[in-house]
């Protein structure tokens, strides 16, 4: 039974690892719509279907329209799932409406938080959250023509609990971001239940924790901001302590608003600050880089050699993400993750390498993507939107290292072999290396330059290192 259950896991899981992060949230986000409508037809949530679908409707046209624009001035690729995208995060978040003048508020929001990804960005990656923006414009143009309307985050219902965690669990396995939110999550309940706790003895009213507690977590929009709003990678720092951090200021914020003036920090601008926090981390991450040279290693693996146009920051066994703008992407989308296979000290050279299988080998067929590299001529520029990772080296150089690789998977222990010996530096490092055969055997110069014990597994006799 538990074997069963396994494999069957194990599944779900491969088949979400085909499905690009993009296209992950907005099949979520689009099944969480398509349960609104339909709790709404029965009256379990505020807005009518009607109010859902002319709101609807009027994002998705502003985004829409503010991406087009942006596409023809600046010449980016367009993007029209990351307009959906945003579309269906507003909706969650502003107050559904049939109103003539607070739907002309709800196009502001989103003309405004397609924009901020064009015109609050640095070196092409957004800095805030557009969703964010959009919502925390409008309320607080609200102040002053409030028939506009403001953000509400009528999401925050029981009705739509379990549909969120449901389909947000999804998207946080294919992110990575499971940690980070349970954290947000953790700081937000724990300091809502202290502000609401000491709002009720302050009032005189009596403390009903278990009651506070499930209202704050089921009845509050901390779910849907951890899950589709938070995680957003692009708006992250690298490092998962980092990360931890920036959910932790977000989550003391959204439990605790804090007022200025006539404005209070409510969810979407406790957001902002976590997305500057980030961005404090996060500044040299983007980066475009120019192609110089592509060579097979191996009969399956391609390695491409590129030169960074400005200083980039990375730590050995980190990754980057490559975007490659095509026409008709498949599922995986427009950019794809590669571990780094130069050590910091090679810059401005950076490499990467993949699995590409020639055709008639009868290997998988190449995704989208992978055909789009491999029709990327040298000297094109390529952007690389962030740079993440924490399979790095221990900070204490007497730390015994164990190091396993199969494939392609040798990729991060290249750059942190080649680092250390960039640097003088000898660690006590046993390096098994498991291959299908031995023309499989992956960077054998830079390996056998490290100096480290090798111990490799393949089918045919590996011969010695060079």
């Amino acid at each position: 039974m538990i074997g069963w259950l396994t494999a069957g896991w194990n599944r779900v899981f491969a088949v979400l690892g085909k499905v690009s992060m993009y296209r992950m949230v907005f099949l979520a986000l689009l099944g969480l719509t398509v349960v609104a409508f339909g709790v709404s037809f029965f009256g379990l949530v505020a807005p009518s279907p009607l109010e859902l679908l002319a709101t609807l409707a009027v994002l998705a046209v502003a985004c829409g329209i503010v991406d087009v624009v942006a596409h023809r001035i600046i010449g980016q690729s367009l993007r029209l799932e990351s307009s959906v995208i945003t579309a269906f995060i507003l909706l969650f978040v502003l107050r559904p409406t049939l109103e003539p003048v607070a739907l002309v508020g709800v196009a502001l929001a989103g003309a405004v938080a397609a924009a901020s990804k064009y015109l609050l960005a640095w070196r092409g990656r957004h800095i805030f959250n557009p969703a964010a923006v959009g919502a925390a414009v409008l309320t607080i143009v609200s102040i002053w023509i409030p028939a506009l309307g403001a953000s509400a985050w009528w999401v925050g219902t029981p009705v739509l609990a379990a549909p969120v965690v449901i389909l947000g669990l999804a998207v946080l396995w294919r992110t990575e971001k499971i940690r980070m939110v349970l954290v947000f999550l953790l700081v937000a309940v724990a300091v809502g239940f202290a502000r609401t706790s000491i709002q009720y003895q302050t009032a005189g009213l009596a403390v009903d924790a278990l009651t506070i507690f499930w209202s704050l977590l089921w009845s509050s929009p901390f779910l849907f901001l951890g899950v589709f709003m938070l995680s957003e990678p692009l708006t992250l720092p690298p490092r998962r302590w980092q990360q931890f951090l920036v959910a932790g200021v977000v989550g003391v914020l959204a439990g605790w608003p804090i007022s200025l003036g006539e404005i209070t920090l409510g969810q979407e601008r406790a957001l902002l600050v976590g997305n500057l926090v980030a961005f404090a981390f996060s500044v040299r991450a983007a980066v475009r880089l120019t192609l110089d040279s592509r060579e097979m290693i191996t009969p399956t693996v391609r390695m491409l050699t590129f030169t960074a146009k400005r200083r980039i920051h990375f730590l050995p066994g980190q990754y980057l993400e490559l975007d490659v703008p095509h026409r008709r992407p498949d599922a995986r989308g427009t950019r794809r993750e590669f571990s780094i296979a130069s050590a910091p000290e090679d810059l401005p050279a950076i490499r990467i390498a993949f699995r590409e299988y020639p055709a008639g080998s009868g290997g998988p067929a190449p995704s989208s993507y992978k055909r789009a590299l491999a029709e990327v001529d040298a000297g094109a520029s390529l952007a690389v939107t962030g740079i993440w990772g924490d399979f790095v080296l221990p900070n204490r150089a007497e730390t015994p290292l164990l190091m396993v690789a199969a494939g392609i998977g040798i990729t991060p222990f290249v750059s942190q072999l080649r680092h250390l010996q960039a640097r003088g530096q000898h660690r006590d490092i046993v390096l098994v290396y498991v291959a299908s055969e031995a023309a499989e055997l992956a960077f054998r110069d830079d390996i056998a330059a490290s100096g480290v014990p090798v111990v490799v597994f393949t089918r045919d006799d590996p011969g010695p290192l060079p």
